[in-house]
């Protein structure tokens, strides 16, 4: 899916006889179901509709899929550039597509400030279209490198591979099965050799629900994992798909190849692995081994992203790497420590306002870190996780962020303290949100926030020592003013901004 858009035509991924056509993604779909759009009310965000226009210059044409147009745009107050895919409110005809469009919206707001993950800017609504902004990454797809290249070196190899199964490792951590992993939905940033490789598409993605079964037939041909067929999978299909990209990306064609999309299936469900034939005499042995883990065809046998990322073949020069990762988690967790007692507050109010979708990532990374399922978060199941993500903080430095997280004190970080501590920032942007967190404060329903109502608010969450209170209104009384208090969009809003 080039720029966020996937293409229809078939298109060959080397020039050798054992080339393969490029297929649109399998979905299944309910009984439709018509809905009527309000006229003001957005049928898809549930908000009025927005001016996109007002916001972007919408440029020329990036890509073109089934249900949308990405186009390069404009930010107009900045000058950045963006991609915007406009999905077209006529193909969105049953509720299945409806809630495909609001599910990824969800999975990219909560993956944002991953390092191989697009970043989402925002979604808009008109009467014809919903529109997705995000960064824009120019580089093009890793389908047409490997077009163009037919097959990689080790090195080359292996260091989009480790971006490939970072990707699923980093959703796998945040809640997140992707189910359509493939070239196509991978982008570099720009045109260098070097550039980094970030994943796009969210539209097949869910959440992943503990103990749940997934059944529904998805995917894209080449990449499928043998499980799907049986209509019994979890997020190790993901893992199948980097190691088909991974078998690609050294020999230039897929491990199981056909001429039709039916015959694919079958190769697949036969499973005969060719690591014999050329090219595979002159690949090394760890390259092949770390394949065959990745293709075991037993999900439960099938290595995981953790266990890849420090298989010998996938580290940098066979030593795993002593550059810290960048990752949400991290970036929002600081942010938290570095915020003001009031907007750490309003985040509470906000995290505890949010549905049982907004957060099913949220509390299932908050599963992978309670490891002893005690429904707290200790020091060290708090170190490990950080270190899983690939952070290189020094405990000293974890120990601050664990403080910061645990408001209550108590030595661990509980449910509610870690879905306010890693609230992505688009909650704190978004005006319902804004206006939920602000009607805690203003108890009378005046629009103004009142220093005895602070007061009162801070009080009720059991933070009512005047030391505690004092120190908050000295934090946002920026004026010094004898009578404190805060309008929704001149002080509050800005106070709480994530920027």
């Amino acid at each position: 899916m080039g720029l966020c858009c996937s293409r229809s035509q078939d298109i060959p991924i080397s020039s050798s006889s054992e080339s393969f056509p490029r297929h649109p993604s399998k979905q299944s779909r309910s009984k439709p179901k018509q809905r009527q759009p309000s006229s003001q009310i957005g049928r898809v965000l549930g908000k009025p509709y927005a001016d996109v226009k007002a916001l972007y210059n919408l440029d020329r044409e990036l890509g073109r899929g089934q249900f949308a147009v990405t186009y390069l745009c404009t930010e107009r107050s900045t000058g950045i550039q963006y991609a915007c895919k406009s999905i077209s409110q006529r193909k969105l005809i049953i509720d299945r597509d409806i809630g495909d469009v609001r599910r990824e919206i969800l999975m990219m707001e909560h993956l944002s400030g991953q390092p191989n993950i697009v970043e989402f800017k925002g979604a808009y609504e008109d009467p014809e279209y919903v529109h997705l902004v995000m960064e824009l990454c120019s580089g093009g797809e890793l389908f047409d490198r490997i077009i163009a290249k037919g097959s990689y070196s080790e090195q080359e190899a292996a260091k989009i591979e480790r971006q490939v199964v970072n990707v699923v490792h980093v959703c796998q951590f945040m809640g997140v099965m992707h189910r359509d992993i493939k070239p196509e939905n991978f982008l570099f940033t720009n045109k260098s050799e070097d550039a980094p490789l970030k994943i796009t598409d969210f539209g097949l993605s869910v959440f992943i629900e503990p103990g749940k079964v997934y059944s529904e037939f998805l995917g894209s041909a080449y990449y499928i994992a043998p499980e799907v067929f049986n209509e019994n999978y979890g997020k190790e299909i993901d893992v199948w798909s980097a190691g088909v990209i991974l078998y690609i990306l050294l020999s230039g064609s897929p491990p199981f190849w056909a001429e039709n999309e039916k015959d694919i299936f079958g190769e697949i469900l036969v499973g005969n692995l060719d690591l014999q034939n050329p090219p595979w005499p002159s690949i090394s042995p760890s390259a092949k081994d770390l394949i065959r883990k990745m293709l075991t065809r037993d999900p439960k046998k099938r290595i995981t992203t953790t266990d890849a990322l420090e298989h010998p073949w996938l580290r940098e020069n066979g030593v795993a790497s002593d550059k810290p990762m960048d990752n949400a988690v991290l970036w929002r967790m600081n942010q938290f420590r570095a915020s003001n007692k009031l907007k750490k507050l309003a985040q509470k109010v906000i995290a505890q306002n949010l549905t049982e979708e907004e957060i099913k990532g949220l509390r299932q990374m908050f599963s992978n870190m309670d490891t002893d399922n005690s429904g707290m978060i200790t020091f060290e199941e708090f170190k490990s996780a950080l270190s899983r993500l690939g952070s290189k903080l020094s405990e000293p430095e974890v120990r601050q962020l664990m403080d910061a997280a645990d408001v209550d004190k108590s030595g661990t970080i509980d449910y509610t303290e870690f879905i306010t501590a890693t609230i992505n920032r688009h909650r704190l942007e978004k005006e319902e949100d804004l206006i939920k967190a602000f009607q805690y404060f203003d108890k009378d329903n005046n629009g103004i926030i009142t220093r005895d109502e602070l007061r009162q608010a801070m009080a009720q969450y059991g933070l009512g020592d005047d030391a505690t209170i004092d120190e908050i209104i000295e934090d946002v009384d920026t004026n010094k003013v004898p009578n404190l208090s805060l309008s929704f969009y001149f002080d509050f809003s800005i106070l709480i901004s994530p920027n």
